[in-house]
């Protein structure tokens, strides 16, 4: 079987986080220009979760995004775009609604695992299905793949894309895939900014769970502290190396997000004419500065390569005061209105 080529006009740009990036590349094909601060900001995808009862690779799970497909979901709704998201339980049928869509002109977002990526440079390549990718066309038997993270176009065999819209492991994929199916005459973006910066404030001050938002982090910052006591030494060095992998590797993470969404809300001034927005940026921007901080020292912990005043304890008291910068931060844009 050698299908026919199939080539969308569809323009592949860099992004930092890979659903932003799609998110973005796909609004921009349908002709709507928007960055992926302001997407990352309507979406709601500044978050965090600390979740000991999920594992993945036998290690706590900490994320500081919602859940995959979430940002898309919501920006999409937010500015009154139709989309459409499927998923599936058979690998051949997933792969020819894929082929339907191609054949129909539509640039098509599919959810994948990291690890057998084979375009991945190998030390890069970990067992992560949380990531997004566009689908653009087929070529010499080949999808082309538009991959945000990545400079330029690349390219997956049958096997290999069937492969990673299939992985296993912790929340697999089982083919997901996702594409814009209708563009409204107009959209309110003022209205889609302040529904965004809400759900973001609900989501980091009022879950009433302790592992999520604000909280989240401060209850990080306790066990933290507590690790090589209750863990020993070498699990507690293990907990704090997939905390500064899910902080710096694994979408982002915690700095690399503060500072994107310190960029969305200077743009949400300016679009809203509320510019005390850009005086939370600018605290956002030193937030996500302390979250650089904590992940230097907690991986020189990690690596055995902690100075004297480095220590388990003194990255919990980072967290804390992270977690008291960030409530301030939310609280007072929680007051965000409509003008």
């Amino acid at each position: 079987m050698n299908p026919k080529d199939i080539q969308i006009q569809f323009d592949h740009r860099q992004a930092a986080h890979c659903e932003n990036g799609v998110t973005v590349n796909l609004l921009r094909f349908h002709n709507i220009q928007l960055s992926e601060a302001m997407v990352f900001g309507i979406g709601s995808g500044l978050f965090f979760a600390y979740m000991p009862f999920l594992k993945l690779n036998h290690l706590p799970v900490i994320s500081f995004r919602p859940w995959p497909g979430m940002i898309f979901n919501r920006t999409n709704r937010r500015l009154g775009i139709r989309i459409q998201r499927c998923k599936f339980k058979d690998p051949g049928e997933a792969m020819e609604a894929l082929d339907k869509n191609l054949e129909k002109g539509i640039p098509t977002g599919c959810l994948v695992g990291i690890y057998h990526l084979t375009y991945f440079p190998k030390a890069y390549r970990f067992h992560f299905n949380g990531h997004n990718i566009v689908v653009m066309g087929r070529e010499n038997g080949e999808y082309l793949i538009s991959d945000p993270i990545m400079e330029g176009v690349e390219k997956l065999s049958y096997h290999d894309l069937m492969r990673v819209r299939f992985a296993k492991g912790t929340y697999p994929p089982k083919g997901r895939m996702y594409c814009i199916t209708g563009i409204p005459s107009s959209y309110d973006l003022k209205k889609a900014i302040v529904l965004g910066i809400r759900q973001t404030c609900q989501d980091m001050l009022r879950i009433p769970v302790p592992l999520f938002g604000v909280g989240g982090i401060r209850y990080l910052g306790r066990r933290m502290r507590k690790w090589p006591r209750t863990l020993g030494p070498k699990k507690a060095c293990l907990y704090l190396g997939q905390t500064v992998r899910m902080l710096e590797e694994i979408g982002t993470g915690g700095a690399g997000f503060r500072f994107i969404y310190a960029a969305f809300l200077r743009e949400a001034a300016k679009e809203l004419s509320q510019p005390w927005l850009n005086d939370l940026s600018k605290e956002m921007t030193e937030d996500g500065d302390r979250w650089r901080e904590f992940a230097v020292i907690a991986g020189r912990i990690f690596k055995d390569r902690a100075g004297v005043d480095e220590s388990y304890g003194v990255a919990a008291d980072i967290l804390v005061d992270i977690a008291g910068r960030e409530e301030h931060i939310f609280r007072k844009l929680s007051q965000i209105t409509l003008d």
